[in-house]
């Protein structure tokens, strides 16, 4: 059976570089290297396959804050003859073996003992490798331990002017160890604590000083960039914001992270963050500030908002909202579609969008005039035509009733509005059958990027109509309280207005969420009625608070006015092929037609 053996305390601390214990300087983040607890393990096998070899000898060295905390050595019978030239680079023969454990009865006892700590070996995919073979052959569940390799620990701080090679007898013998390898288990294993020690007192100033830097002290992060490590010191675990700030107190850079500030900022400074771009952020960085928030939902609202206050360079997001275009129908006595940068308060017109580009908003024009027989000129008509108008060639195609020439009157002009404003604002299916229809010629003969660009234009549509009908409702409502239950058995609780995050906040299991939600609704944002369909935040921002509404799991609570949807909309038809599709369904009579006054599917209704 193996044997343990209880030794007295080598290490009172990681040694410096003169060899005289010392206490590192750590930070309170993470879990500094002087509270893990290490096993070094070294083995010795028959051979170099775990698949063909066995194991001869297990050596483990249990050690945490540079006190070695005990040792597990034993012999292992491999099940068969030890090779001549095994023994004699190790010693080991089989005779020795013969009275030795198998590893069916070595390999619990090891586990046992290596329990909770961090694996470390020299070449650690050797001797981890059979160590897994020989779990799989007993039907031991391997425990997937972290594992931590002094080679590659060695190739990150060891120059070749310093040692020519890697060697465990080589690093030993240049961090003057105070056991010298000789291809024995224990041996070789006192050996590689005193190497270790050796690589983490070197990797310390690089900013390897906690368990989790372990994990990326091998990757090829810049020194300069690992040094900036410390910014991340203090930072809450907690969800939030956070803040790069440059040598002027600029804002470079604004990131969330839903659990952990800490965690997230100190992924920065690893091989993790490969972005070019953000690498050069952190070298110019002086600084991290931290804003907590109550909820997740919170952190990336809050996000959102910091960069259209701030415009961080380092950012690539959608930094001037108030940019972004919607797609009109005008109020004029004969209405027309136009591209605008704003919403306006006016009788008859109606908006869809925004939408990301004015590129996306043209083509959603386009679908609309593809569609339906309304004019495309851009001049300003008045209700009777002027004598000796002439009307454009639109009319002449039969695109246009040329109300601008008198072909067609107001009222009738007005029947084809109403079917534009409809298809706008409920039900889309006559703009997906116009398309579809000519999506389906146009693949007939072959002239597939003609189509394409018809299902790139049908899609538009229905993207900024799907997210006018999506935030229109809740916007027009001055207050929603949801909420949704915690991981930990409370309640995340949020009061929206209008299309805006006023209030959030968290309680735990034990508490009473009412006089919370009480107080967040006498305490939160005031926000002003917006102009419809427009919400009173970021069009970002109301995606983001209908998304979690629209979650499992997310109870409605209380609804200050009427939150409701036609019943037919562009919201189940988002991808034009799925529309197309619906289309087809409809056509063979499976589904009956949209009543021509599409009725309202009520989310809640309540008068403040």
């Amino acid at each position: 059976m193996p044997t343990v053996h209880r030794l007295r305390p080598v290490w009172a601390g990681v040694p410096a570089a003169g060899g005289t214990p010392v206490q590192l300087g750590l930070d309170e983040i993470g879990t500094p290297l002087s509270d893990v607890t290490f096993v070094v393990v070294d083995l010795e096998t028959t051979g170099g396959t775990p698949a063909e070899n066995g194991i001869t000898e297990i050596g483990a060295v249990k050690v945490r804050g540079g006190q070695v905390l005990g040792e597990f050595q034993t012999l292992v019978d491999p099940g068969g003859p030890v090779p001549p030239f095994i023994q004699v680079l190790t010693g080991i023969t089989t005779s020795m073996l013969v009275d030795a454990p198998p590893i069916e009865q070595v390999l619990p006892s090891f586990l046992e003992f290596a329990a909770g700590a961090v694996l470390v070996a020299h070449n650690a995919p050797f001797d981890v490798g059979f160590l897994r073979a020989a779990a799989a052959r007993c039907g031991h569940a391997w425990p997937g331990p972290r594992v931590v390799d002094t080679v590659r620990l060695a190739r990150r701080v060891v120059t070749r002017d310093e040692a020519p090679n890697h060697k465990l007898g080589t690093l030993a013998a240049l961090f003057h160890a105070e056991v010298t390898p000789n291809h024995r288990a224990l041996d070789d294993a006192r050996a590689t604590v005193d190497v270790l020690h050796a690589l983490l007192d070197r990797l310390g100033p690089l900013g390897v000083t906690h368990l989790e830097d372990l994990a990326t002290a091998t990757d090829p992060v810049p020194a300069e960039v690992r040094r900036k490590r410390t910014l991340a010191d203090g930072l809450p675990d907690a969800p939030g914001v956070y803040l790069f700030r440059g040598p002027g107190e600029e804002v470079l850079y604004v990131g969330t992270s839903t659990t952990s500030l800490r965690k997230r900022v100190r992924s920065y400074f690893t091989s993790a963050e490969k972005r070019g771009r953000i690498l050069e952020m952190v070298r110019i960085a002086t600084r991290v500030d931290p804003v907590v928030c109550a909820t997740p939902l919170e952190a990336r609202v809050r996000e959102l908002r910091l960069i259209a206050e701030h415009a961080p360079r380092y950012n690539r997001r959608s930094r001037f909202p108030e940019r972004m275009p919607w797609v009109r129908l005008t109020s004029e006595p004969y209405p027309r579609l136009s591209v605008v940068r704003d919403v306006r308060e006016e009788d008859g017109a109606a908006y869809i969008g925004p939408f990301p580009s004015q590129s996306g908003a043209q083509l959603a024009v386009e679908a609309l005039q593809e569609s339906f027989a309304i004019r495309q000129c851009t001049r300003r008509l008045p209700l009777l035509p002027p004598a000796g108008a002439s009307a454009c060639a639109l009319a002449d195609m039969g695109r246009c009733g040329a109300p601008c020439t008198g072909g067609q009157d107001a009222p009738s002009y007005g029947a084809v509005v109403d079917r534009v404003r409809s298809a706008m604002h409920a039900d889309p299916a006559p703009v997906v059958a116009v398309h579809a229809e000519r999506i389906e010629t146009l693949a007939a003969q072959q002239r597939f990027e003609e189509a394409a660009t018809v299902r790139d234009r049908l899609g538009a549509f229905l993207r900024g109509a799907a997210r006018a009908q999506r935030v229109g409702p809740l916007a027009a409502c001055s207050e929603v309280v949801a909420a949704q239950r915690a991981e930990d058995g409370g309640w995340e609780i949020v009061l929206v207005r209008h299309g805006r995050l006023a209030a959030t906040a968290r309680v735990d299991r034990v508490t009473d969420p009412r006089p919370t939600i009480a107080t967040l609704r006498a305490t939160a944002e005031h926000v002003p009625a917006p102009v419809a369909p427009t919400s009173a935040a970021h069009p970002e921002e109301t995606d983001l608070v209908l998304d979690w509404l629209e979650r499992p799991g997310v109870r409605i609570v209380d609804v200050v006015g009427t939150w409701a949807l036609p019943v037919r909309t562009a919201l189940g038809n988002v991808d034009p092929a799925a529309a197309i599709a619906a289309h087809g369904t409809r056509v063979r009579g499976e589904v009956q037609e949209a009543p021509a006054r599409p009725h309202l599917r009520v989310v809640m209704s309540r008068t403040a």
